[in-house]
């Protein structure tokens, strides 16, 4: 499966704009398009056991619910590639039709194999060249879970990792690297076996009679910089559909802002057609926060539209009441959660502006800067707040119910304005 690509230096710098082949995602009539125009989708993964049918098809609705496109779930023993088909039932039948991605290591060509309603009921594999075997064993092992691909139609992510490289890759180039005049250092050729890896086992998918359009390409690595570098290249040297990922990026901040900062450079360079921001969860914390960030970064980028924007101001020695934090979460909160039924009822809701200021410095600019704003007394000030909408001030709110009082105007401006739409129909 290995070709011969030369052991060059991978370059850091900006590649041209790519445009990347479009892969359709699909299960019955709901497909998610990856790739070509489409844009950037966000995809997350389960962590719950895939034998466990209801608690994995509950999670997989609640990733989907808070923005996931795709879902990805394991698929590593027999009992867990029996369970999908009941996963997918169990979706189907709550109405949620996402994508099921599964995630194969060690034995898909067994599994893909020995259970074909698993295989249909999946409508993307994720294969890693690194653990489809060794020796004479791996290319068997690869065409058998890409025989089934093709047999059914589906799309594959070839996945690398450099968690689990393809060791004899991996010491092929570095015998390579040490016999040239000027050898380059050791990370040049771990970013040369990934590249290598992901690109060699996608021609040897179409070889097999794999569609190109149905191949994606991931290179997943820990550090900002190095994620940076690969993907940089995979830019130049293919045409095909690219999942973005940090993988093992950390928890809470840290995991947050690596992720972010990665994938905020490529994406700004257009490299990138699916992302997933793998945080590992704080105790308590719902596996939606990394749909969150996600969703996070491609709105704040521009790229995408979600969620309408709570534009908050830090606080300061100005603003020594906690009103305009709490009122800016308690909006923030129930945007969101209303966002499912509102996409339906409320056609552009999500592109919907409000600013919570807390005192006169900048409250009534960035409030008038929102399609409806409030600028809070602050430390000194007139217990007064004024509410611009649509840029003009409209009303000054006073008294114990400030916060109640604007979550109202917030509500009837969302009817008023997104309603209209609706009603038209």
């Amino acid at each position: 499966m290995n070709a011969d690509y030369p052991l060059d230096i991978i370059d850091a710098a900006a590649p041209a704009p790519r445009r990347s082949r479009q892969a359709r995602v699909a299960w019955g009539e709901h497909v998610v398009t990856v790739g070509g125009d489409a844009p950037v989708r966000v995809q997350s993964m389960t962590n719950t056991d895939t034998v466990d049918v209801i608690g994995t098809a509950i999670q997989v609705k609640e990733l989907a619910q808070a923005g996931s496109e795709l879902v990805r779930i394991t698929v590593n023993t027999p009992e867990a590639a029996d369970a999908v088909p009941h996963i997918r039932d169990q979706l189907d039948r709550m109405d949620v039709h996402v994508p099921l991605v599964g995630d194969f290591h060690y034995n898909g060509h067994r599994l893909l194999t020995e259970h074909p309603a698993m295989a249909q009921a999946l409508s993307k594999y994720r294969i890693n060249p690194g653990n489809v075997g060794k020796g004479d064993k791996k290319d068997r092992q690869f065409a058998m879970m890409i025989e089934a691909a093709a047999r059914y139609d589906k799309v594959v992510r070839i996945g690398v990792n450099w968690g689990s490289l393809d060791q004899e890759l991996l010491a092929e180039l570095m015998d390579q690297n040490a016999r040239r005049s000027q050898p380059v250092n050791a990370k040049q050729v771990m970013y040369q076996a990934l590249v290598q890896s992901a690109l060699t086992s996608a021609g040897y998918a179409r070889e097999l009679g794999l569609n190109p359009d149905n191949i994606i390409i991931s290179c997943k690595v820990s550090g900002v910089q190095d994620l940076i570098s690969v993907y940089r290249a995979l830019a130049r040297r293919c045409d095909y559909a690219l999942h973005l990922g940090l993988t093992e990026a950390g928890m809470a901040t840290k995991g947050t802002v690596a992720s972010a900062t990665a994938l905020a450079v490529l994406l700004q360079e257009g490299i990138g057609d699916t992302i997933r921001v793998s945080l590992t969860p704080q105790p308590g914390e719902a596996r939606t926060q990394e749909v969150v960030v996600a969703l996070e970064i491609l709105q704040s980028l521009g790229l995408r539209t979600f969620n309408p924007s709570v534009t908050a101001c830090p606080g300061c020695g100005r603003t020594t009441s906690t009103t305009f934090q709490e009122l800016a979460k308690q909006i923030d909160d129930f945007l969101r959660a209303q966002m499912p039924v509102w996409k339906a009822r409320y056609p552009g809701v999500e592109g919907l502006k409000v600013a919570v200021m807390g005192c006169i410095v900048n409250g009534p600019g960035e409030s008038k800067h929102a399609d409806i704003g409030i600028s809070l007394p602050g430390t000194g000030e007139a217990p007064a707040a004024p509410v611009f909408i649509d840029g003009e001030k409209a009303l000054t709110l006073r008294g114990e119910h400030i916060a109640r009082d604007f979550f109202q105007l917030v509500q009837s401006y969302i009817e008023r304005r997104f309603g209209t739409a609706t009603a038209a129909h």
